[in-house]
C-alpha cells in the first residue's frame, strides 16, 4: 500500500528541527474578590510617562530552560506583570505601512517587536542556513513556496500547503510571544497575528486559490488550536483604500510584487471585506480596537496618546480580556507552562493530517527524496546544538537537546 504525507506537515518538520499607576506593580492578590488579576486597572504607559528609575524585574531566561511544575513553584509569573504587559497587534492591508509603524509603537512603550510572520522561519534553521537552496534536488511537490511565489504564481499546486504552513507559523510565533510575556513581563507589539490569518484563507478561496476541502481543513486546524491561546488586548487596524493600497504596491516596485496576478483590486477589495466585516467585528468583542486612516501615514505618536487613554481594566462580569482573567498563581504558571514547555503539544494539533484533501498530500517516493535531502542538508542532521559540522562542540557532554526554538 502507498504511504502519503501531508505537505504542511513537511513544512512544520523544518520549524520543529531547527501593575499598578505609575509603573508600580500591583499585589498579586485582588482584597476584594481574592482574583489574582496583575492586569486589573491598569493602562499602557508609554517610557516618557514611566519613573525614571522604573525597572523590569529580572526576566526567566524561557529559550534556554525548561519551565515546568516545579520550576512554576520556585519563580512565579505575577510579580513580573505590570501596566505595559500586554499584546498589541498591528493589522491592516499590504504596504500600508505596518513595520514601520508597529516597530515606532514598540519603541515608546517598550514592548519587543514582533515582525510579520513569514517563509523565511521556515527554510532558515538556527545555523543560518536556507533549505530553499536545496529546490534543485527535490521534486517538484516538496519543493519551497513562500510569500514572493504566491505573489507570482497563485495558481501553483504547492499554494494550499503555503498557506498552511504561515499558520503554523503564525501560530508558534503567537506561542511565543505569549511564551516571551509570561517569562519577562514585557509586553509585545505584533505585526499581524494567528487571529487575522483566516483573513487570507478566506480572500484565497475566493479567488479559486486553494479548495473549499483546504479551507475546511484550516479551519478545522484552527479550531483546535487557536482557542487555547490568550487573545490580545488591542488591535490597531491602519486603514487605506484600495486604490492607494496599488499605487503604493507600485511605487516601492519590489520585483515580486510587480505586475502580481494576485495584488489586484478584486483580491484586496476581498481583504478588505474580509478584515472589516469578519475580524475586526470578531476580535473587538474580546481585546479593544482602534482604527486609524492611514492613507497619509499618520503621527505614531497621536497614536500612543490614544493608547494610553484606554482602560484596560478587567471586569468579570464582561468577555472582554477574558482569556486574561485567572484566578491564582496556579492557573497563571499552568498557562505559561502550556506556552513554554508544553508549546509542542499545541502545533502538533495544528498538524493533524486529512487524507481526502489533494492539495495537501505528497506521494510516497517524494516524500523519501525530501526526507534524505533535508537530512544531508547544513545543519539538519543532528537536533540543534548536536552538529558538529555547523561548529557545535562538547556534544559528548550535553545530555539532553536544547529546550526551546523561538522566532522572537
Amino acid at each position: 500500500m502507498a504511504v502519503c504525507a501531508v505537505r504542511a506537515g513537511v513544512l512544520s518538520s523544518l520549524r520543529r528541527r531547527g501593575g499598578g499607576v505609575g509603573g508600580t506593580f500591583l499585589s498579586p492578590r485582588n482584597n476584594n474578590n481574592n482574583l489574582l488579576r496583575p492586569l486589573a486597572a491598569a493602562g499602557i504607559m508609554s517610557k516618557a510617562m514611566r519613573p525614571k528609575d522604573y525597572a523590569r524585574p529580572p526576566p526567566f531566561p524561557y529559550k534556554d530552560h525548561h519551565y515546568g511544575f516545579f520550576q512554576s513553584l520556585i519563580d512565579g509569573t505575577t510579580h513580573r506583570l505590570d501596566d505595559n504587559s500586554k499584546i498589541v497587534v498591528v493589522d491592516g492591508p499590504i504596504a500600508v505601512g505596518k513595520t514601520k509603524f508597529a516597530k515606532e509603537i514598540a519603541d515608546e512603550l517598550d514592548m519587543l517587536y514582533v515582525p510579520q510572520a513569514s517563509m523565511d522561519m521556515v527554510y532558515i534553521n538556527h545555523y543560518g542556513q536556507d533549505f530553499r537552496e536545496m529546490d534543485p534536488r527535490l521534486p517538484l511537490s516538496v519543493q519551497s513556496f513562500d510569500e514572493k511565489d504566491f505573489l507570482r504564481n497563485p495558481n501553483h499546486p504547492n499554494v494550499a500547503g503555503f498557506q498552511m504552513a504561515m499558520f503554523h507559523v503564525r501560530l508558534e510565533q503567537y506561542i511565543n510571544a505569549l511564551a516571551h510575556l509570561l517569562s519577562t513581563g514585557q509586553g509585545i507589539v505584533m505585526e499581524g497575528s494567528v487571529y487575522s490569518d483566516f483573513v487570507y484563507v478566506e480572500a484565497m478561496v475566493r479567488c479559486g486559490y486553494i479548495s473549499k476541502q483546504v479551507k475546511d481543513y484550516y479551519y478545522e486546524c484552527r479550531q483546535m488550536t487557536v482557542p487555547e491561546l490568550m487573545r490580545p488586548h488591542l488591535v490597531i487596524y491602519l486603514d487605506c483604500a484600495v486604490d492607494e493600497v496599488l499605487r503604493r504596491i507600485k511605487a516601492r516596485a519590489l520585483p515580486h510584487e510587480t505586475n502580481s496576478p494576485v495584488l489586484t483590486p478584486q483580491f484586496l477589495t476581498h481583504m478588505e471585506n474580509i478584515y472589516k466585516q469578519q475580524h475586526l467585528k470578531q476580535i473587538s468583542t474580546q481585546a479593544e480596537l482602534l482604527i486609524y486612516d492611514w492613507s497619509g501615514e499618520g503621527e505614531p505618536e497621536v497614536v500612543v496618546e490614544d493608547i494610553e487613554r484606554i482602560d484596560f481594566s478587567i471586569d468579570t462580569h464582561s468577555v472582554k480580556f477574558e482569556d486574561w482573567q485567572l484566578k491564582n498563581e496556579d492557573e497563571w504558571g499552568e498557562q505559561r507552562c502550556m506556552y513554554t514547555k508544553r508549546a509542542y503539544q499545541i502545533m502538533l494539533w495544528a498538524s493533524v493530517p486529512r487524507f481526502n484533501v489533494p492539495e495537501l498530500i505528497v506521494n510516497a517516493d517524494d516524500y523519501k527524496v525530501y526526507e534524505d535531502v533535508y537530512y544531508s542538508s547544513p545543519g539538519n542532521k543532528y537536533a540543534r546544538g548536536f552538529n558538529s559540522d555547523m561548529g557545535d562542540q562538547f556534544i559528548l557532554g550535553k545530555l539532553k537537546t536544547e529546550p526551546r526554538t523561538t522566532s522572537l
